[in-house]
């Protein structure tokens, strides 16, 4: 079967409707940098929260997890369910922080409480992160669309890093949020239609999907055991709180949405919103790759031998659906990683007028505010289109690039919990909790390319890698607690 017309035209009508809905607000965002940083705080809830789920959701997501589950089991899964603890904390502690300070950028704090500093370390951690991301995202969105369409994966990448920059250039925060609510609409709506089909399309009915999965365990969330070299149920939900404890604690992709409501209070609901939604999306999309897997069971000859776990998905997507559906699951497959590039770009702008120019030069005109808003917009998305396009011929480069910009802002979410709870914590303490964690950080990153016959084999961390902003956060935290606790005791008694 091949991409019939019809999926065509409603891939194109997506695509080029949600650019020029996104250039449609090039006339409120080009007020101010507060337009187009936040929206003057004037979106509505529900939108914001969307964006929010949209921004959670790229491309990998789209298709790591049924790959993962199709291979698998539902052990990803259990990422999803620390999402309530974090997205409660965030609105019992880190939303009424960030409104009442009053700040677009989510390093702001940092500042108030270790000096320059610390924002200017975590904001370059960040600006790392998010340029690796966006050529990441760039890639990982071209290769399935390449095995789909067959275009040209180069093209791809150009075509759609430039479709999202300029909207996102000319519309600021606002387009890149409006257009994310879209984009996570069709994104839903794309997986329940495959969910859908995938289990009325079974040989003897949706009951046999069940006997299929049932009798391989497909449905087991993972071991219960207590190691912690496997991603066992625990590891993975361990891991997933404090990941989303970064995300929507100190993330500027979501602080900077928290800003852009009319109220605090508007903002905490858009945040329950979008963080619980996910969820439910999640395990649509675990559902789907353990559907994927009873449904080629049962029908092997529809699928090509040797058909690797992440390409049966995108497989199915062209093969098994029906026309004009099958350019609505491209679609939303497209705005999982439209979105995802889109605020990347916005926020990475953002910080650097916030976190860097205006540090530098506190009066700046609203003209020359906008003015390094546009050109760092422009430059973070051609560095990140630039990046998708090297990463398709030098991993090895771009892989230890991520790998150290990850070992950095490892340290981030230690950093801030230390100043959150440690009243008392000053700089010097502080200096030493980062240096220490980053050590950390950095042997549990690279130890496992220490082979076995290695001298230094002994020094091995076997710990599983998930494991790793887990202990880096808590040797941040508690050396920064300890390290105050004595010097604060050293005080009282020489008084």
């Amino acid at each position: 079967m091949e991409i019939s017309v019809l999926d065509y035209i409603v891939f194109a009508v997506f695509v080029l409707g949600v650019a020029l809905f996104g250039c449609s607000f090039w006339f409120k965002s080009r007020k101010n940098a507060a337009s187009f940083t936040a929206a003057s705080g004037s979106l509505p809830s529900w939108v914001v929260g969307m964006s929010i789920f949209a921004t959670f959701v790229s491309s990998i997501s789209f298709l790591g997890l049924p790959g993962d589950a199709y291979k698998g089991n539902w052990n990803p899964f259990v990422f999803s369910l620390s999402i309530p603890v974090a997205t409660w904390l965030a609105a019992k502690i880190f939303i009424p922080l960030y409104r009442s300070i009053n700040s677009v950028s989510a390093y702001n704090y940092l500042e108030m409480r270790f000096g320059y500093w610390a924002r200017c370390y975590v904001a370059v951690c960040y600006l790392l992160t998010q340029m690796a991301r966006i050529g990441s995202i760039l890639l990982l969105l071209a290769l399935p669309i390449n095995t789909m369409f067959g275009w040209d994966i180069q093209t791809i990448i150009i075509v759609t890093g430039i479709i999202t920059l300029v909207y996102t250039l000319m519309g600021g925060i606002a387009a890149v949020v409006w257009t994310d609510a879209i984009q996570g609409i069709i994104l839903i709506v794309g997986a329940i239609a495959c969910a859908i089909i995938l289990t009325f399309s079974m040989p003897e009915g949706p009951g046999q999907l069940f006997e299929i999965a049932s009798a391989d365990h497909k449905f087991s969330l993972g071991s219960l055991s207590l190691s912690l070299s496997e991603p066992t149920f625990w590891v993975v939900l361990i891991y997933g709180l404090f990941v989303n404890l970064q995300n929507y604690g100190i993330d500027q992709n979501y602080v900077q949405r928290y800003m852009t409501t009319k109220t605090t209070a508007e903002a905490v609901k858009s945040t329950l919103f979008g963080g619980l939604l996910y969820i439910p999306v999640s395990l649509i999309f675990v559902y789907i790759g353990t559907a994927l897997y009873s449904y080629y069971t049962a029908c092997p000859e529809l699928l090509p031998a040797g058909t690797p776990a992440d390409q049966v998905f995108p497989y199915f997507i062209v093969h098994g659906l029906p026309a004009g559906v099958t350019g609505l699951v491209v679609a939303s497959l497209f705005s999982a990683g439209m979105s995802t590039v889109a605020t990347s770009i916005n926020s990475s702008a953002t910080i650097v007028l916030t976190d860097f120019v205006k540090h530098f030069k506190p009066e700046v005109s609203e003209k020359q505010n906008m003015a390094v808003l546009y050109s760092s917009t422009l430059i973070v998305g051609v560095i990140g289109i630039v990046v998708g396009l090297l990463m398709m011929h030098i991993d090895g480069v771009l892989d230890a690039w991520w790998k150290l910009a990850s070992i950095f802002s490892g340290g981030m979410l230690g950093l801030f919990l230390l100043g959150l709870v440690c009243r008392k914590a000053e700089r010097p303490r502080a200096v030493l909790a980062v240096v220490l964690g980053l050590i950390v950080i950095a042997w549990m990153s690279l130890s496992p390319l220490i082979n076995e016959g290695s001298p230094f084999y002994c020094f091995r961390c076997n710990m599983h890698t998930y494991l790793t902003i887990v202990v880096g956060t808590l040797v941040i935290f508690c050396t920064g607690f300890i390290a105050t606790a004595i010097s604060e005791r050293k005080r009282i008694k020489n008084n």
